[in-house]
């Protein structure tokens, strides 16, 4: 080739013919001068285009998600949380048009729609975009979106087919992207279809993902929660997942609410309490159902909701300590893997998990099957005291 350079080195006009920083200067130059004629013109839409590409959130952001919680609250629905994700997603849509939303061929299963979205079509603008069978492709274009500035990206899909998106959900951890994924049908839940869409450590190893956090909520609030928590965080991708079944509503006074956005709370207390469950997800109702069992044999046990081990993580020690004090047991309640919650309960406690691939069957039958039942999580409870 002739090629008579040292390795690394960039010979002078090879430089010259691929340097494009005065050709640059002077695009970017004209580009300023044509935007500042435009905020002339139209101070309004200039004004609102800054705000999105600088990733800011509306003046009337905080009073927004705080009134459409309150109405989520009131309304106490009993839905599945991928229903309660949608209803979330309907509440926040008004006041973000930055919002571009999708799904991998599952807006039916995932809900990701919303009133008032329109799908991308060939010469149409919209703010929905049908990526097709590519889970993969859809978390990388969400990336390049997020990359670019001025869209909120967020797409859904099975959480079993999380596998197929996972390096690129890897790179926007990394590139500290503000994306969102959401990610339904999260445990034996699903029922018939199998071992084959039924997660078993993929809620694990997404929250062991350094940069991202993972919402698994138990009802209509927290998933609201979850939502605004993921428009807020400027810094990183969120991960909500989500429940095919219904889960029942928890009733929560205003300062238990408040703590919702730390990651785990006390959602039920009890006086006296020799124990703690700890519990996310479709398992919250579970854990609850459990204690009342035990209150009725003297036995008082706290339960404690952990919707987003990663948010709660970073909170305080004196937060972490009042929500799961030393020296009480513990009994963490989750439809997955148990090592993951060994930080959290310690070789004396004990994890009620799935430790194995599904069977295909009936979602209540399963979770007989597997030990998800409020006469199991007691039985347990009762064995680490």
């Amino acid at each position: 080739m002739g090629w008579n350079h040292p390795a690394f080195e960039i010979p002078a006009d090879i430089y010259a013919g691929w340097d494009a920083k005065t050709k640059g200067q002077g695009l970017e130059t004209l580009w300023n001068n044509k935007f500042a004629e435009y905020k002339k013109a139209y101070p309004k839409e200039a004004a609102e285009f800054e705000r999105r590409m600088k990733s800011e959130l509306p003046a009337n952001w905080k009073a927004h998600v705080a009134e459409q919680l309150a109405a989520i609250n009131a309304k106490a629905e009993t839905v599945a949380t991928r229903k309660a994700s949608q209803i979330a997603i309907n509440a926040l849509a008004p006041a973000l048009p930055e919002f571009l939303g999708g799904s991998a061929d599952l807006t039916g299963s995932n809900l990701t729609n919303w009133t008032g979205c329109h799908p991308v079509r060939n010469g149409k603008p919209g703010n929905y975009i049908s990526y097709g069978v590519r889970e993969f492709g859809m978390a990388a274009i969400m990336n390049g979106m997020a990359l670019h500035g001025g869209l909120l990206p967020f797409g859904g899909t099975f959480l079993m087919f999380s596998e197929y998106s996972r390096n690129a959900i890897r790179m926007a951890a990394l590139m500290k992207q503000r994306v969102i994924h959401v990610f339904t049908h999260d445990s034996i839940g699903l029922g018939e279809d199998g071992p084959t869409h039924q997660p078993v450590e993929q809620t694990a190893t997404l929250r062991m993902i350094p940069n991202i956090d993972v919402w698994r909520p138990c009802d209509t609030v927290e998933t609201m929660v979850g939502w605004a928590h993921s428009v807020e965080r400027a810094d990183g991708p969120t991960c909500h997942i989500l429940s095919r079944q219904n889960l029942p509503f928890m009733a929560r006074d205003a300062a238990t609410m408040a703590n919702i956005a730390k990651g785990g709370y006390v959602l039920r207390d009890a006086a006296g309490a020799k124990a703690i469950i700890i519990a996310t997800g479709s398992e919250v109702g579970l854990a609850v159902k459990a204690q009342e069992a035990l209150a009725a044999e003297g036995i008082a046990v706290r339960v404690v909701s952990m919707p987003s081990t990663n948010t709660f993580d970073k909170q305080d020690a004196a937060y972490r300590e009042s929500v799961l004090p030393k020296g009480l047991p513990r009994v963490a309640v989750e439809a997955g893997v148990s090592d993951f919650w060994r930080k959290y309960v310690g070789l004396e406690g004990a994890v009620i998990g799935w430790d194995h691939f599904g069977e295909s069957a009936p979602a209540d039958e399963l979770f007989k099957e597997f030990g998800f039942t409020p006469e199991n999580v007691a039985a347990v409870v009762k064995g680490v005291l």
